[in-house]
């Protein structure tokens, strides 16, 4: 019987021809994959002001959507007519509970993208919110409130990636939210 020393010509082509398929279905993944990371980022910011909007009108009460300052994420707040206009305090906000279970330590409702490796290259950019620039109220009726009982004006959150951003409209009165891609 003959030994084989090698592989054959058959052999080389096939394996080839598999690593180019491979390499072919894996790199535009890859290269595509801060935009991933960026529009999960969206549609997670734009799903927790539903959320937290629903909520509102679901307890007949006031949610409160508080961007952190150095622009890495958001919480998510209860409050009520006597702490409404209290300034955001870590230690003390009333953090709701995250019902996907993804919150930090302790059960905050907190969305820090850059501790989570799935939005990596995420940040918020300019955040308007009725002149505030850092919370979204929503009150009993589901609509957005500056102070209790007075309604609010629009809102815009840009949320940053590395490749590309987009533009989160959160319209007075009705909270109703559009998203745009920016350009440039």
């Amino acid at each position: 019987m003959r030994q084989r020393n090698g592989y054959t010509l058959p052999e080389l082509i096939i394996v080839i021809a598999l690593l180019a398929l491979a390499a072919v279905l894996l790199v535009p993944s890859l290269v595509g994959l801060s935009r991933m990371e960026t529009q999960a980022a969206v549609r997670r910011l734009v799903s927790d002001i539903g959320f937290a909007q629903a909520d509102a009108m679901a307890n007949q009460t006031y949610r409160r959507i508080q961007f952190l300052d150095d622009g890495r994420g958001y919480a998510l707040l209860r409050v009520d007519e006597a702490s409404f206009a209290d300034p955001f305090d870590a230690e003390t906000a009333d953090y709701l509970d995250d019902p996907s279970g993804t919150a930090t330590a302790r059960g905050r409702y907190i969305v820090d993208f850059a501790a989570d490796e799935r939005y990596d290259g995420v940040q918020l950019g300019d955040i308007d919110t009725d002149g505030t620039g850092e919370r979204i109220t929503f009150g009993p009726l589901g609509g957005t409130v500056s102070s209790v009982g007075l309604p609010a004006g629009a809102g815009r959150i840009v949320v940053r990636g590395t490749d590309e951003s987009f533009e989160v409209l959160v319209t007075p009165m009705t909270g109703k939210l559009t998203v745009r891609k920016l350009e440039g």
